[in-house]
C-alpha cells in the first residue's frame, strides 16, 4: 500500500504531485503524527486532532513546525483539491538530526462494511508495550509485525498486551470491555487517549453508565460480556472474537 494516496501533498506549506512523495520524509528520524478523518468532505474532531498533535509535540520536546490555524487551512485546502468526501489525511511532524519537514497527505483508509459492525470483527492479543504511550510517535518496525500477524490471522485489529499482562490498547484503536453494565477500559497514563474514546467516555457520564478505568489482565478476558474498539476508522466497532474467546 502506498503511503501517500492522492493527486497530491503538501510539504512545508507547499502542494507537490503525489509522484515525487519520498517515504524517508517520515520514516527516517523522529516522526509525530495525526490521522484524521474526512467524512462528507469535513474534517471530523479537526480542533481535538490539533490539541493532541500540539501536546505530542510537547510531551517529545520538540518544536511546533507550522502555525496550527495555518495547519487547519492547509487540510481544508488538501480536501478540497483532491474532491474525496470520505478519506483520512495524516499529519506528520519529521524530526531527522537537523532538518525538519512537515507533511500532509491522503491515505489509503479502509472502513469497516455493514456487516463488520452488525457482527463483530476478530482480533488478536499482542505482547507489545509502547514507549511514550500518551505520545503519536510513528514506530515502523512495530506497525509492520503487527500488519504481517494480522494478515496471517485474518484478523481486524491487535490488541496489545504489556509486560505484566495486562491489556492497555490496540495497535490503532482504544479497547472497551463491558461487564455487569460498567465499562472498563485502561487509565488514560497508559495509552494515547484517543478522540472517539475521548466522547464515549463523556456520553457514559452523561447517561449515567458505570466506568472502571482498569488494565484487564489478558488470561481473564473470557470473563467479559462482551468488547469493542474505537478509533478514528471504525469509530465504534465490537468484538466477535478475540483469539479464541467470542463475544
Amino acid at each position: 500500500m502506498n503511503e501517500c494516496f492522492g493527486k497530491s501533498y503538501i510539504l512545508n506549506g507547499e502542494f507537490h504531485a503525489a509522484e515525487t512523495f519520498d517515504k524517508s520524509m517520515v520514516y527516517e528520524g523522529e516522526s509525530l503524527y495525526e490521522v484524521l478523518r474526512i467524512m462528507k468532505g469535513c474534517p471530523i474532531f479537526l480542533s481535538d486532532h490539533m490539541d493532541r498533535l500540539s501536546s505530542s509535540v510537547n510531551l517529545q520536546k520538540k518544536k511546533i513546525l507550522v502555525d496550527l490555524t495555518e495547519l487547519r487551512h492547509l487540510i481544508i485546502e488538501l480536501v478540497r483539491m483532491e474532491r474525496k468526501s470520505d478519506i483520512n489525511v495524516k499529519i506528520v511532524f519529521n524530526y531527522n538530526n537537523s532538518s525538519t519537514n512537515y507533511l500532509i497527505y491522503c491515505i489509503e483508509s479502509v472502513y469497516p462494511t455493514r456487516l463488520q459492525y452488525q457482527k463483530g470483527v476478530k482480533g488478536i492479543l499482542y505482547q507489545a508495550e509502547r514507549k511514550d504511550p500518551e505520545s503519536k510517535v510513528i514506530n515502523h518496525k512495530l506497525r509492520s509485525s503487527i500488519s504481517h500477524r494480522l494478515i496471517n490471522e485474518s484478523a481486524y485489529e491487535a490488541i496489545l498486551v504489556n509486560n505484566d499482562n495486562l491489556i492497555t490498547e490496540g495497535s490503532r484503536s482504544n479497547i472497551f470491555f463491558v461487564k455487569n453494565n460498567t465499562l472498563i477500559t485502561a487509565p488514560d497514563k497508559l495509552i494515547l487517549k484517543g478522540i472517539t474514546r475521548k466522547y464515549i467516555i463523556e456520553i457514559c457520564k452523561e447517561n449515567e453508565i458505570d466506568i472502571e478505568f482498569d488494565c484487564p489482565k489478558a488470561s481473564e478476558i473470557k470473563q467479559f460480556d462482551t468488547a469493542f474498539m474505537t478509533g478514528t476508522s471504525p469509530m465504534v466497532l465490537p468484538f466477535a472474537f478475540i483469539d479464541d474467546t467470542p463475544f
